[in-house]
């Protein structure tokens, strides 16, 4: 085995071919033995290992029955050449033979947080690359390249990672349009699972995060081991648990037939896998993933402003009189940024015409969109304009024009979708196009936020008779990229059709991320909540919509929907200028007590609590210092109990002796009780946090789509 190219860093331990990382309580332990590729020994737990070596023979398997001869490695990317008769790790020809690796390393650089491994066979370069961040979550990339003279086609490049024996049980998710991220579980069965996405986009019914733990793991409780594919294209998710292995869990690029075939000299690189272990629940999940994303730095929680989004308020129906009102209103109650959504260009008075067209409609808007621009700003409030880049509509001047710029087989079109295609950006010429009419509406109207959609599944996605959908993936990312490159200060919201493009790549490239296109608050309550299993609430939208929800017809009060929106990047998609008085003083008193808290409900750490009522949900949020936090208790449906669960707050300090108190800036909640518990009548309670989160508090009996806002303050000494 050849030398280590870099000295381990304090804190990474080398002992003859093993090494440890360890970073945010987490260790990954890897053997790197000679002629054959990394091996992960241990992914769990950080803490005393001692001898590596001695780490390495208690773990070395025996020899089973039935079986091959000797022992075999389970290496990180498993193949029939190591014993492996699961799904192979790799998969590909060269030149038409079959891909059959022998690989041999050529280097090796190891340190407290990080190895890169590179072999190389028959013409193959491979490249390993994994790292462990401040918050103990592990990502590995994989590269292949194209050494020899001969073209090789790529079938799959999947990063695995091995999941611990008490693994019994799998949550993931599925979904559709208004109903993104609903999660499954089911046991852990033995066999080779495989989920493909082949939406062209993330999808909602997107499997999200694979996660595998101990039997019956809840919010805060059981071993867990989870998997997440940075990527919004076309996905392989899979869990392989076979007889004579460990089980693992892994994610990849799915690659169509033909799709990745590199010439000599060429390279591919795969997404960016993400593995979070924890041994405290999915709460404990959230908070490697929540951790990871906030320790890339960004703009300051308490600047994230409240949206005022005119969807829900006008649709197609723009008119300058109208939406000046709505801006009057919306500033009243506490809105700093407007959104002009969908409408304001050439031919747009539906989703039948209109896309690709980027040029402002005159006939809507004689003297452009200054205007309204100048009435929003003088308000004191940003702006910001929904656009769909990637699309445009067959009935549409770029459409007629330019037929061979749609993505598609090339003798003929793909099926619509709302009435759309999908624009080939793999062409630099389309790319080009589209960047030079949307920036030329970004300059002239100052333009600070873009609502960037993309309404429809990428079907047929083939570009010069190959399939393409991982290069229109990339070109999003680099178009999206040319943007905030060109404007330096534009936010960019990833919306499709809702939350069909949510995940770890995307947010690379935009700030914030629209979880769904339901903003009926019972629906978002739960969208929302499993949202933010891998996404901390800052960057997921939610907004508070009219009194009847577009997409269900379910009519809900003020105060619920203003509650819905507590653990979000908060804001509104109504028309404000109709409702009455009270409703605005509610929302004004409720968006002061958001922007408030904006540096706690965006920074904090996110909890759930065990309701033990399936008709409630309990989600709070605590400062570091465990000296404040704020909860939501929300019901949904009715109870079988008349006398509810008590309400346990989760996340205090034991000893600390805390105030609870109800937030009187949400309007009083509908209780079904004839007499509320004594504390909820006073308005205020005192216990510890053990007491708190032990015994808890006794819970009123809500009304179905109501809610209860609590703040959470330690006493101090002379208060």
């Amino acid at each position: 085995m050849s030398a280590i190219e870099q000295a381990p860093e304090p804190g990474a331990r080398a002992d003859d071919d093993l090494f440890t990382l360890a970073s945010g309580g987490v260790a990954v332990v890897v053997r790197c033995a000679p002629g054959t590729l990394p091996e992960v020994l241990h992914w769990g737990a950080s803490g005393a290992f001692g001898s590596l070596s001695d780490i390495a023979f208690a773990t070395s398997r025996g020899v089973g029955p039935s079986g091959l001869d000797e022992t075999w490695p389970l290496t990180v990317l498993p193949a029939e050449a190591d014993g492996w008769a699961g799904r192979p790790g790799m998969q590909g020809d060269v030149d038409g033979t079959i891909l059959v690796a022998d690989w041999q390393e050529t280097s090796l650089e190891a340190s407290a947080t990080q190895l890169s491994f590179e072999a190389e066979s028959r013409g193959l370069a491979l490249g390993y690359h994994l790292r462990i961040d401040v918050a103990g979550l592990v990502t590995v990339r994989l590269t292949l390249a194209n050494l020899s003279g001969c073209p090789v086609r790529l079938g799959a490049l999947e990063a695995t990672m091995p999941v611990g024996d008490r693994a019994r049980e799998v949550l993931d998710f599925t979904g559709r349009w208004t109903r993104e991220r609903t999660p499954q579980r089911a046991p852990l069965t033995m066999g080779s699972v495989v989920r493909e996405s082949r939406r062209g986009r993330t999808g909602h019914d997107s499997p999200y995060l694979q996660v595998v733990g101990s039997p019956g793991f809840t919010d805060s409780s059981g071993e867990l081991w989870a998997v997440h594919l940075a990527w919004s294209g076309d996905s392989v998710y899979r869990r392989d648990a076979l007889p004579e292995s460990r089980p693992l869990i892994g994610a990849g690029e799915l690659l169509r037939p033909g799709e990745v075939v590199l010439g000599p000299g060429e390279r591919y690189e795969s997404p960016e896998t993400y593995f979070a272990w924890s041994d405290a629940g999915l709460d404990g999940l959230s908070h490697r993933f929540h951790g990871s994303l906030r320790a890339l730095g960004g703009e300051a929680a308490s600047y994230r402003p409240v949206i005022l989004n005119t969807w829900e308020a006008v649709y197609y129906d723009q008119d300058l009189d109208r939406l000046r009102r709505v801006a009057e209103a919306s500033a009243q109650i506490g809105v700093e940024l407007f959104v002009l959504d969908d409408g304001w260009f050439r031919g747009r008075r539906s989703d039948a015409s209109g896309l690709g067209d980027w040029y402002v409609d005159r006939e809507v808007w004689p003297l452009g969109l200054h205007p309204l621009v100048e009435s929003v700003r003088r308000l004191g409030m940003q702006f910001g304009l929904w656009v769909e880049p990637e699309m445009v509509s067959p009935d549409s001047v770029l459409a007629r024009e330019h037929p061979d710029w749609i993505l598609g087989p090339g003798h003929r079109s793909p099926r619509t979708w709302r009435r759309q295609q999908v624009l080939d950006l793999t062409l630099p010429e389309v790319q080009d196009e589209v960047f030079r009419r949307l920036s030329s509406i970004v300059e002239e109207y100052g333009v600070e936020y873009v609502k960037w959609d993309q309404n429809r599944d990428v079907l047929e996605a083939v570009s010069g008779g190959r399939a393409a959908l991982g290069a229109q993936t990339r070109a999003v990312y680099r178009l999206m990229d040319r943007f905030r490159e060109r404007f330096p200060g534009l936010r960019i919201e990833s919306c499709s059709s809702g939350g069909a493009r949510i995940d770890l790549e995307v947010l690379r490239h935009t700030d914030r991320v629209w979880a769904s296109d339901t903003n009926d608050p019972t629906e978002r309550l739960a969208i929302q909540r499993w949202t933010e299993l891998l996404l901390p609430p800052e960057v997921i939208g939610s907004h508070v919509g009219p009194e009847r929800a577009h997409t269900t017809g379910r009519q809900s009060d003020i105060g619920y929907r203003l509650a819905s929106t507590l653990f979000s990047w908060a804001g509104i998609e109504a028309d404000v200028s109709r409702w009455n008085d009270i409703e605005r003083q509610r929302a004004r008193d409720w968006f002061a007590f958001y922007r408030a808290n904006r540096p706690l409900l965006h920074a904090g750490v996110l909890l759930h609590g065990e309701t033990d009522d399936d008709g409630t949900q309990l989600t709070g949020v605590v400062d570091r210092s465990r000296s404040r936090g704020i909860y939501r208790y929300a019901r949904t449906e009715t109870s079988v109990r008349s006398v509810p669960p008590r309400i346990a707050l989760p996340g205090l300090e034991a000893a600390t002796r805390y105030r609870v108190t109800i937030v009187d800036a949400l309007p009083d909640p509908l209780l079904i009780d004839l007499d509320p518990p004594p504390w909820l009548k006073r308005g205020h309670v005192v216990g510890t946090g053990f007491a708190l989160g032990r015994v808890g508090l006794a819970a009123p009996l809500l009304a179905p789509q109501q809610a209860l806002v609590l703040e959470v303050d330690a006493i101090t000494e002379g208060t």
